[in-house]
């Protein structure tokens, strides 16, 4: 079993940011391609007529259940199905635990009902939040044998999917932990890009900050490589580049990468970030749209160390990201530039259409 690259492949939450990416590289590696997608969920990312969708209602037991059966020819099953469905902002604080647990609990159920455990692996997309806060004294690299403490709403409700995987004796789990994921596509790094744009940087506290980034091909080549070995069955792994930035360095290499000469860093106190963010969710909540700051956030933030220890994956499956954040950050910088050329012509484009 060990190296297979072919097969058949589900994606559960194939439409965001990342389920793009991890489609079209189980294409590009030669897997029949399927697919999860809710019936609202944006196609942007997945235009390539060789996949095939289907369509879930993760509130709806029966539904997943019927479409799930009927998109495989009878008594065939998945050999992978790599999971990345999960919230990372909510409205409701709730929602995270519906969302990032209770769906993940009702789809393996739903697999187990129907006779369709994956044959081969079952793939989780968690997050290094689900460990909670590292040591802030002396910057000891965050490894796979902490004992996890999430200190997020966020977290927990990724510990606990962890957890009910860990109980489910009959799915070949893997688990991956990843620390920031940026690439092109992906918002929450474009804010900071586009504050760093304007000649703004943004940071929190004034305490040293060790910030850690894994670019998205990096994480998507790594699940592939990760759930085709026999030695990465029911084992968690933690997914980084081997080296930590402070905030002034990632903020030098985006102005470097937009060309820009000068950019004035901005250090917000802690009590300042946690006002804002608490604002910043009530207007969300008034909204009813998930703000991207929110009090779940601000204690991401206000987190020391995100410095990693990836050497299980190294040695486990080979991993060896090939994108540094300098790399990284070039090709994010050169997608967002063309997108706001992109716009401005758009908006050239719309008042030329205007005009008499």
């Amino acid at each position: 079993m060990d190296s297979i690259t072919d097969g058949k492949v589900l994606v559960v939450g194939a439409g965001g940011f990342i389920g793009g990416f991890i489609a079209s590289e189980a294409l590009r590696r030669g897997y029949d391609t399927y697919v999860a997608v809710r019936e609202s969920t944006s196609r942007r990312w997945l235009k390539d007529d060789r996949l095939h969708f289907v369509v879930l209602d993760y509130d709806n037991p029966e539904q997943m259940a019927s479409s799930l059966a009927d998109v495989l020819p009878a008594g065939e099953k998945w050999d992978y199905i790599v999971y990345n469905l999960g919230a990372t902002k909510c409205v409701n604080f709730a929602d995270f635990n519906r969302i990032n647990y209770l769906y993940l609990k009702e789809f393996v159920e739903t697999l187990r009902s129907i006779d369709m455990i994956p044959t081969r692996r079952f793939f989780y997309m968690s997050s290094l939040s689900a460990l909670g806060p590292g040591d802030e004294k002396g910057y000891t690299p965050m490894n796979s044998s902490m004992i996890p403490n999430p200190n997020t709403r966020y977290g927990v409700s990724k510990i606990k999917a962890e957890t009910y995987l860990e109980t489910c004796t009959d799915v070949p789990w893997t688990i991956f932990r990843p620390t920031g994921v940026y690439g092109p596509h992906e918002k929450d790094y474009l804010m900071m890009i586009k504050s760093i744009d304007s000649h703004w940087d943004f940071g929190v506290g004034y305490r040293r900050q060790l910030l850690t980034f894994i670019y998205v091909e990096d994480l998507v080549n790594a699940i592939f490589d990760a759930i085709t070995k026999d030695t990465t069955l029911k084992k968690k792994y933690i997914i980084s580049e081997d080296k930590a930035y402070t905030q002034k360095e990632f903020r030098r290499i985006v102005a470097e990468e937009l060309g820009i000469r000068w950019v004035i860093p901005m250090k917000l106190p802690l009590w300042t970030a946690y006002v804002a963010s608490v604002v910043a969710e009530k207007y969300g909540v008034a909204r009813m749209k998930p703000s991207t700051l929110n009090r779940d956030k601000f204690k991401i933030m206000k987190q020391r160390n995100w410095d990693c220890d990836i050497s299980d994956a190294v040695r486990d499956f080979g991993f060896a990201p090939k994108f540094s954040l300098r790399r990284g950050i070039k090709d994010t910088v050169k997608s967002y530039l063309e997108e706001k050329e992109a716009s401005r012509l758009r908006k050239k484009d719309s008042k030329e259409g205007k005009r008499p």
